[in-house]
């Protein structure tokens, strides 16, 4: 995805926001440089995930702390563990569709750059109500289709809190008798999950294997995956990607049939997916 003009004020946001978690004093020079690296890369063509790659690795390099949301990230853990009985009953009652509901559900354990989502009982809060709304895009029987046939699928996680809930679609997917590779971020990035969070909530037990995406990026870059991984990538029969970040940096590559998962939280990523704006969102591009 191409920036746009709103990315801006919304990326400032995020910077203050994650200074704030550590140390206030550091806010000005935050924004500085970071309209600093915005002035010299912003333009039409510049993608966005790369962009504000750049930006918050200048961003906790000034506040001296390599995962600035670190607590923030367990407590919402501990959120999606407990919301994991009705998750299940929710499910059991269903089939993939309402897996992956429950999955895009987390997706709104994001923090920064909305205030209501800035607290990781917000889920909790809006579970029932969000599960009572389905999806706003449903490409889930084409996705279905694909699954039928599949032998590889390799999943890209979002944030953590929300990789509980994964757990439970990565379960489903197994069902299909296929093989399942889990992929989280190979450093601390935003609220991202991470090797550790993937350990932490058993994701090792239900997929197949489990890898990262190399190095600090927002998204994927796929210049820092390893080629064991590449190689997964390219066999897969199909990639499911979830959040807004993978959508913003996979979206500028070729890489199909993927599944994007995500709640369409920001208007910049809904236009540019040609989905409603704020709603559950499950689309296929081949």
């Amino acid at each position: 995805m191409k920036i746009k003009p709103e990315c801006v004020p919304c990326l400032l946001k995020r910077c203050v926001y994650e200074s704030r978690l550590v140390d206030s004093e550091h806010e000005h020079l935050v924004v500085k440089e970071a309209m600093e690296i915005l002035n010299e890369l912003f333009d039409e063509s510049a993608v966005s995930a790369e962009i504000a790659t750049k930006v918050h690795k200048r961003v906790y390099s000034i506040i001296g702390d390599h995962d600035p949301y670190k607590d923030i990230k367990k407590e919402c853990n501990v959120v999606s563990k407990n919301l994991i009985p009705k998750a299940r009953k929710f499910i059991e009652n269903g089939d993939l569709r309402e897996a992956i509901i429950v999955a895009i559900i987390g997706n709104v354990m994001d923090f920064g750059y909305k205030d209501e989502y800035d607290d990781p009982e917000y889920l909790s809060r809006m579970f029932d109500e969000m599960l009572a709304e389905g999806l706003g895009y449903d490409d889930v029987d084409r996705i279905e289709e694909i699954l039928q046939k599949a032998e590889k699928v390799v999943y890209f996680t979002d944030n953590a809190g929300e990789i509980v809930l994964d757990t439970l679609l990565v379960e489903k997917l197994k069902e299909y008798d296929i093989d399942v590779t889990v992929v989280v971020k190979g450093e601390p990035v935003l609220t991202d999950a991470t090797m550790e969070d993937a350990l932490e909530v058993g994701m090792d037990k239900v997929a197949d294997r489990l890898d990262t995406t190399g190095g600090f990026a927002i998204g994927v870059d796929l210049a820092l995956l390893n080629d064991e991984l590449k190689k997964e990538i390219e066999d897969a029969d199909l990639i499911i990607a979830k959040g807004m970040a993978n959508w913003e940096s996979l979206s500028e590559t070729d890489i199909r049939p993927i599944a994007y998962l995500t709640r369409s939280k920001c208007h910049p990523v809904a236009d540019s997916m040609g989905v409603p704006y704020d709603v559950n969102a499950a689309k296929l591009f081949e």
